[in-house]
C-alpha cells in the first residue's frame, strides 16, 4: 500500500510558475482553499480602503477637525488607504498563486509602493508621538510650537524621506555594485525578489527600530506626565480639565495605534533580519503569513478610532446617514 502511495506521489507533476528553465515552483492549493483565501484578502482590502477613506473624508470635510494632529492622521490614513488600493490586490494574487505574473516593471513598482507606504506609516506614527509629547508635556506652548505649518513639514518629510530612501535602493545600481559580495544567486523566475542579499535585513533594521525607540521613549514620558496631570485635574477649571482630558485620550489612543503597529510589524522585521543571516530559510508560506500580518496594521487604525474617538463616531454617523449639508462642516464634533 505504501509503495502504491509513493509511486503516485512520484508520478504527480511538479508545477512551475513559467515553462522555462529557472522558474520558481508553484504551490497549488485546492479550489476551496484558494477561494477562501481570496475572499479573506478581498475583505481585508475593503476594510483597509473604506476605513481609511472615512478618516480622510472626516478630517477633510469637518472644519473642527482641521488641527495639526488630525492632519497627521489624515496623511497616515492616505498611506494606509493607498496600500489597500495599489499594493494589496497584486499581493493577494502573488500569495494565493505563489507566483508573480505581472512582469518586471510592475514587480519593481509594486515593491517600491509597498516599501514606501509602510515606511511612511511608521514615520507618521513617530511624528504623531512628537506632537502628543508637546501637547501633554508642554501644553502652554503647544499651540505656538506645533502649528499646522509644522505639521505640513512633518507630512512632507514623512513622505519624502521614505520615497527617496526606497528609490535609492530599487532604482539605482549602487547597492548591487557596492554589495556584490553579499548578493545571493539570482532568485528563481516568478518570485519578484529584487533585493535578494544578506545585507537587506540589516539595512531595514535601523529604519524600523530607531523610530520605534523614539516613540516608546516619548510615550513613556507622556504616560508619566499624564498620570501626574490626572492627580491635579481637580484643581483646574472645567474648560481646562476638558481640554486636558481630550489630550490624554488622544495620547492613549495613539499609543494603542503604535502598540498595534509594533505587534503587526515586529515578526516580519525580525524574520527578514534573521533570514538574511541564515540564507533565507523561512518557508514561503510562513513568510507570506508574516507579510499579511504586517498588512493587517493598515486596517487597524480606523477600527481603533471608532472605539476611542467620539468625534470620529459622530463624523462617521453623519457620513453614512448622508447628512452632509452646507452647514455640517462647521459642526463642533468635540461637543458632548
Amino acid at each position: 500500500m505504501s509503495a502504491v502511495l509513493n509511486q503516485s506521489a512520484e508520478e504527480q507533476p511538479v508545477a512551475f510558475c513559467y515553462q522555462v528553465n529557472g522558474s520558481c515552483r508553484r504551490t497549488l492549493y485546492p479550489l476551496g482553499i484558494r477561494v477562501t483565501i481570496y475572499l479573506t484578502c478581498v475583505t481585508g482590502m475593503m476594510i483597509t480602503v473604506l476605513g481609511n477613506l472615512f478618516v480622510v473624508l472626516a478630517v477633510s470635510y469637518f472644519r473642527a477637525l482641521h488641527t495639526p494632529t488630525n492632519f497627521l492622521l489624515l496623511s497616515l490614513a492616505l498611506a494606509d488607504m493607498s496600500l489597500g488600493l495599489l499594493v494589496l490586490p497584486l499581493s493577494t494574487v502573488r500569495s494565493v498563486e505563489s507566483c508573480w505574473f505581472f512582469g518586471d516593471f510592475l514587480c519593481r513598482l509594486h515593491t517600491y509602493l509597498d516599501t514606501l507606504f509602510c515606511l511612511t506609516s511608521i514615520f507618521h506614527l513617530c511624528f504623531i508621538s512628537i506632537d502628543r509629547h508637546c501637547a501633554i508635556c508642554d501644553p502652554l506652548l503647544y499651540s505656538s510650537k506645533f502649528t499646522v505649518r509644522v505639521a505640513l513639514r512633518y507630512i512632507l518629510a514623512g513622505w519624502g524621506v521614505p520615497a527617496a530612501y526606497t528609490a535609492f535602493f530599487l532604482y539605482t545600481d549602487v547597492v548591487e555594485r557596492g554589495l556584490s559580495q553579499w548578493l545571493q544567486d539570482m532568485p528563481c523566475i516568478g518570485s519578484c525578489q529584487l533585493l535578494f542579499n544578506k545585507f537587506w535585513g540589516w539595512l531595514n533594521f535601523p529604519v524600523f527600530f530607531f523610530p520605534c525607540l523614539i516613540m516608546i521613549s516619548l510615550y513613556v514620558k507622556i504616560f508619566m506626565v499624564a498620570t501626574r496631570q490626572a492627580r491635579q485635574i481637580s484643581n483646574m477649571s472645567k474648560k481646562l480639565a476638558g481640554a486636558a482630558k481630550r489630550e490624554r485620550k488622544a495620547a492613549k489612543t495613539l499609543g494603542i495605534a503604535m502598540g498595534m503597529y509594533l505587534l503587526c510589524w515586529l515578526p516580519f522585521t525580525i524574520d527578514t533580519q534573521v533570514d538574511s543571516l541564515l540564507h533565507f530559510i523561512t518557508p514561503p508560506l510562513v513568510f507570506d503569513i508574516f507579510i499579511w500580518f504586517a498588512y493587517v496594521n493598515s486596517a487597524c487604525n480606523p477600527i481603533i478610532y471608532v472605539f476611542s474617538y467620539r468625534w470620529f463616531r459622530k463624523a462617521l454617523k453623519l457620513i453614512l446617514s448622508r447628512e452632509i449639508l452646507p452647514r455640517t462642516p462647521t459642526i463642533d464634533l468635540y461637543q458632548e
